[in-house]
Order: structure tokens, then C-alpha cells, then sequence
């Protein structure tokens, strides 16, 4: 079978925005998630789901309601508490032609699976000297939710990004989550699909007609002229809140949800690096070995001589998330950080 495209074109993705706007239909994240599924797997039938309580349950965030209904036990396959197993199984049916959507209940648990995601998901493309392609998706929650405690809390992006051969996004909104699960499911590469706790209730409206994003494409979701805020999944809400403040205060900050988590789009961010000179970028993840410190150093390698200022990042706590609810905000980076980051900068 021939893939069908996983690369929207700027053109397409213009008409959907604008169809969002006169028409469309509004959802929350999950429900988003849900038909960006339902439409794959009555557009192709190797499309199949694997995880645990995926079926008749639909889910533990209700992303796969009513799917094994639909489409039968043997497309919505509930598993048992193994996530080695059946990430593993996931990789065998790539292997053979199907195009496996792997659920994680929960991204913590994925790490029991981190030798089938990097062993073998990321490397056999490769190592079988180009015999098996690995059309796998691996998906679910993650990030700091409300009171989940530490083992609940994980942010595996920094675990993941230096797999070879692996593919990383992460979804911010009902609009990009449809369109990235769909370019997702029909890339050629394994993807992993970061989908955040508290963003599963987003309410948007999003158009009718079949659209779908660019895996490997950056948002740009304000335009500005006095920093660049480089962020993604939760965090593009706390920028958004700071950057009302920061307008009030005379900033005009230029903001861009860098979706695509590995390979990071140098050139949107470049663009903007050109304009801004400076650079502020606010993550979930860890300060140690995160997303912000590889993009951090792409940024030095690429866009160096634009640079009118440090680079600055703001990173959650290099501690386990607490479960107080106090504490657990504490670890993470907050608007008022973000604003003053911004002023410090820009001084």
C-alpha cells in the first residue's frame, strides 16, 4: 500500500484554518484525537489500536470511546498490563504492514517499554538495512496534572529525544492534535505523540474537511518583535497569560509553539530569532537533559551571530513532581516567571 502524505501543504493548512473560523465544529482535545482515529481507520484498514483498556472502556482519557465497537475486538486490541508486550507487539505488526496507534495509560508506564521503543522501534529501519519500515504511533498522557504524584507525573520528551530514528510531537490544542495524530498514523516513521493530562478538556472549534498538520512544522501562535518565547504543550498557555501582561507593560513578544519536538523547525524559529535577537524558551520538561537545552543549543550552533542576549530557559525543578498541590506548582514554570524572564531580557 502506498502511504498517503504525512506533509500538509501551507496552502491546505490555510484553507482549514480559515474553514475552522466560517464553519466547523467544536471539540474538546480528546474528542479531537478521537476523530482524527475514526477517520483513519475507515480510510485504511492495516490502521489498528493496542493498549490497555483501549476498547470497550475507551480509554482512560476516553480517546478510544465507542472504537471497538465500530471497528471489532481485533482493530482495538485491550492488552494486559505489559507494556513491553504489547509495545513490542506493536513494532512486529509495523513490521508487517499494519500501522499500529500504541497507547501508554499513562507516559510514565512507557518507560517499562523504552528497550522496544529505542531497540527496536527507532533503530530497525536501519539495522535491517532498510528491509522493515516502523509505522508505529505511540501515544497518550503525560506531563504535571493535578496532584498525580511523581510516578504519574513524567515528561518522557527528554527520555526519548536522543533515539535515532524516532520522531517527536507534542499536541497544544484540539486543532493540532486531530491534524498531527493523522499525519502521524501516516508517516512512514515511528512517532511518538506527547498529548498533556490537563489539556484533554481544550475546547476549540475545528473545520469540518479533512486537514492535517505538518509533523515537522512550528506554530507560530503570536506574532512580536521584542523576544522570541519558544514553547510547547501546556506551556503555550502560560506564555499566552504572561504575554497579556508583558503587553500592558510595553513588550510586544513573538511566540511560537515549536510542536515538533525532534527534528525542532530551525527555520521558523530561525525567522524569528532574526527579528527578536533574543531568546526565551519555556518547557515542562527538566532543566537537566531537556527539550529547552537541546533546543538551546541548536539556537547557539545555528542562529549565534543574531543573538543580542543569552538565551534563556525556564525549566521545571530537577526533582520529582510532589504530590502537594502547592509544591507540585512550584516545579513548574509559572507567568509570573515568564514575565519576569521576558523584562530581564529585554533590559
Amino acid at each position: 500500500m502506498v502511504a498517503r502524505s504525512a506533509v500538509a501543504a501551507k496552502a491546505d493548512q490555510a484553507a482549514a484554518a480559515a474553514g475552522s473560523k466560517s464553519g466547523g465544529h467544536e471539540v474538546l482535545m480528546f474528542e479531537a484525537l478521537r476523530e482524527a482515529l475514526i477517520e483513519e481507520m475507515n480510510l485504511d484498514p492495516t490502521v489498528c489500536v493496542i493498549g490497555e483498556d483501549v476498547g470497550h472502556y475507551g480509554g482512560s482519557y476516553k480517546v478510544t470511546k465507542g472504537l471497538a465497537d465500530m471497528f471489532g475486538d481485533l482493530r482495538v486490541l485491550d492488552t494486559p498490563i505489559a507494556e513491553n508486550s504489547f509495545t513490542g507487539m506493536g513494532v512486529g505488526a509495523a513490521m508487517k504492514g499494519l500501522r499500529p496507534v500504541v497507547e501508554g495509560m499513562n507516559m510514565g508506564f512507557l518507560l517499562l517499554a523504552y528497550n522496544q521503543i529505542s531497540n527496536n522501534c527507532g533503530m530497525l529501519h536501519y539495522t535491517s538495512g532498510g528491509q522493515f519500515k516502523i509505522p508505529i504511533v505511540i501515544r497518550g498522557p503525560g506531563g504535571v496534572g493535578r496532584q498525580l504524584g511523581a510516578e504519574h507525573s513524567q515528561r518522557l520528551e527528554s527520555y526519548f529525544q536522543s533515539i535515532p530514528g524516532l520522531q517527536m510531537v507534542a499536541c497544544s490544542t484540539p486543532y493540532n492534535a486531530k491534524g498531527l495524530m493523522k499525519a502521524a498514523i501516516r508517516s512512514e516513521n515511528p512517532v511518538v505523540l506527547f498529548e498533556h493530562v490537563l489539556l484533554y478538556n481544550l475546547k476549540e472549534k475545528i473545520p469540518d474537511e479533512e486537514y492535517i498538520c505538518c509533523l515537522e512544522e512550528a506554530e507560530m501562535v503570536r506574532p512580536g518583535e521584542h523576544v522570541t518565547i519558544l514553547t510547547y504543550s501546556r506551556m503555550r498557555y502560560h506564555v499566552m497569560q504572561a504575554a497579556k501582561t508583558l503587553v500592558n507593560k510595553g513588550y510586544d513578544p513573538e511566540v511560537i509553539d515549536i510542536r515538533s519536538l525532534k527534528p525542532f523547525d530551525l527555520h521558523t524559529i530561525g525567522n524569528s530569532i532574526k527579528k527578536t535577537h533574543r531568546v526565551l524558551i519555556v518547557e515542562e520538561c527538566m532543566r537537566t537533559g531537556g527539550i529547552g537545552a537541546s533546543l538551546r543549543s541548536a539556537i547557539i550552533d545555528n542562529f549565534w551571530d543574531y543573538l543580542d542576549a543569552p538565551i534563556m530557559c525556564l525549566s521545571s525543578q530537577d526533582v520529582p513532581t510532589p504530590y502537594a498541590a502547592t509544591l507540585e506548582d512550584a516545579t513548574v514554570v509559572q507567568p509570573a516567571q515568564i514575565v519576569a524572564a521576558v523584562e530581564q531580557i529585554c533590559q
